[in-house]
């Protein structure tokens, strides 16, 4: 925080390394929303639709947590870039397959996918919280939001495998 020639404080802004650690959380995920949303579309097969349901809630988690981390780096004078081309190119999330995914294979591509984003948080923190504890406060809520839905989404596929085993149910 600096001040003004009259000794009022004027308000903290990020410095470039803050801004970048935050841009990176930011692009992860607006791709973790981005292909956890196609994964919804596009996923088929046995427990399709608690898997089609949970797939809300990580869309849910990373649509919320892209528009908080890009409103915290405005309130820091810093400039969230969320246009497809930055976040298709610095994104460390891999690119989804197209077309239908089968369940089972929907929930190992979305649950490396939150994990990719999770890992991303955990390499920016501890610099984050030297420079910024309150933005470092928001990756803490974010990696626990996270870390829970991979949890979740993991917890689909031993049903999902189950249930293909089964074969169909008849009724």
């Amino acid at each position: 925080m600096t001040t003004q020639d009259h000794g009022a404080p004027t308000r903290f802004t990020a410095s470039p390394e803050l801004a970048d650690n935050l841009q990176r959380v930011l692009v992860d995920l607006i791709a973790l929303h981005l292909q956890a949303k196609q994964a919804h579309w596009n996923v088929v097969g046995p427990g399709f639709r608690n898997l089609h349901l949970q797939l809300d809630g990580v869309v849910d988690v990373a649509r919320e947590g892209s528009d908080t981390i890009a409103e915290r780096m405005r309130a820091l004078g810093a400039t969230p870039d969320g246009r497809e081309a930055a976040v298709a190119a610095t994104t460390t999330l891999p690119a989804f397959p197209d077309g239908e995914q089968e369940t089972s294979h929907t929930v190992e591509l979305v649950t490396a996918r939150i994990t990719a984003a999770a890992f991303t948080i955990r390499a920016v923190h501890d610099r984050v919280d030297d420079e910024d504890p309150t933005s470092a406060d928001l990756l803490h809520a974010l990696l626990t939001d996270l870390e829970k839905q991979a949890w979740m989404v993991a917890a689909e596929k031993p049903y999902a495998s189950r249930a293909s085993m089964l074969g169909p149910v008849r009724g």
